[in-house]
């Protein structure tokens, strides 16, 4: 796994800034991606991918300790779509 500090600490040691900067730049990153995601807005990072809010409507599921039958509200949840770079370096 990959934490945001190892990622600021390899933006400091190849653009030259402080720790504290490069994981406010870090930090700064994901504000941004959540305010876009929070507005319903998609993010798209060219070579990265995109992420974007999809809507799930409510549901009916089952408890499998009890096999009730209970309501899923509607949701909304974030998914991520690599771009074709992404994916041709993972299987590549």
């Amino acid at each position: 796994m990959t934490t945001t500090n190892e990622i600021a600490e390899k933006i400091t040691t190849k653009h030259g800034l402080t720790k504290a900067q490069s994981k406010a730049v870090v930090e700064a990153v994901f504000a941004a991606v959540t305010a876009a995601a929070t507005s319903g807005a998609e993010t798209s990072i060219p070579g990265f991918g995109k992420f974007k809010v999809k809507h799930t409507p409510e549901r009916e599921a089952r408890n499998p300790a009890t096999g009730a039958t209970i309501k899923v509200a509607a949701a909304k949840k974030l998914s991520f779509a690599p771009a074709k770079a992404l994916k041709d370096a993972l299987n590549g």
